[in-house]
């Protein structure tokens, strides 16, 4: 059975989540809460599996709530359950702990969905919740930003896997079977190129774009 602490300040919210939830045959309501503070001081007596939490809520917000619970509550989840979908609320909460965030005009069974997910330590992010930070990410990137892949031909991409699993220019030399002085001319312009002038600088780089992992 999943126990499931309540946190909104509007009485009305959660008495029909309440009764929704307490319909599940695998969910139980431990206690309610109208304010942070409140439902820090129900989280720590009750140590539910999710606490459902609305953003705004008087004395203490949801989002410093939320950084309380899971700092000192290793063992209790927070559902964000929210209005806001602003970006920056989303971020905020995500950051000061929950591990998932619903919209308050979602259907019920998504948000039972998510308390399931958030329970069995997954992290849940609604549709339209997932397409806002998709979206938001997608503005901030560079719109000149150069993959690695049209920036170095199949040669030199070669080339920068073999240095970066530490193969040094006569091992390279001898998987391409190309000459030594060949690698190094290859090699000196990747780093060129890349504007990085050591293996170390290289190598970091060629993990950083998945082009080798460490080993």
């Amino acid at each position: 059975m999943l126990n499931v602490l309540l946190a909104d300040d509007h009485k009305i919210v959660r008495q029909g989540l309440r009764a929704l939830l307490e319909q599940e045959p695998d969910m139980t309501v431990v206690a309610e809460a109208g304010t942070g503070r409140e439902t820090v001081a129900l989280a720590r007596s009750h140590c539910p599996h999710v606490v459902v939490m609305d953003i705004s809520m008087p004395d203490m917000n949801g989002i410093d709530a939320t950084r309380v619970i899971t700092t000192e509550l290793s063992g209790v989840r927070v559902l964000a359950f929210s209005m806001e979908s602003d970006r920056r609320f989303i971020v905020e909460v995500l950051k000061a702990g929950a591990s998932g965030y619903v919209l308050k005009d979602s259907a019920f069974a998504e948000l039972a969905t998510a308390i399931r997910r958030v329970a069995a330590n997954e992290t849940y992010l609604g549709p339209r919740i997932s397409d806002i930070i998709i979206r938001e990410y997608l503005q901030r990137v560079p719109g000149d930003t150069v993959l690695t892949s049209s920036l170095l031909t199949p040669r030199e991409r070669e080339i920068l896997q073999l240095i970066a699993a530490g193969k040094n220019a006569k091992e390279i030399a001898s998987a391409l079977e190309i000459s030594i002085k060949t690698v190094e001319n290859q090699r000196h312009t990747v780093m060129t190129k890349l504007d990085l002038f050591s293996i170390a600088e290289l190598t970091k780089y060629a993990i950083r774009e998945g082009l080798t992992t460490l080993t």
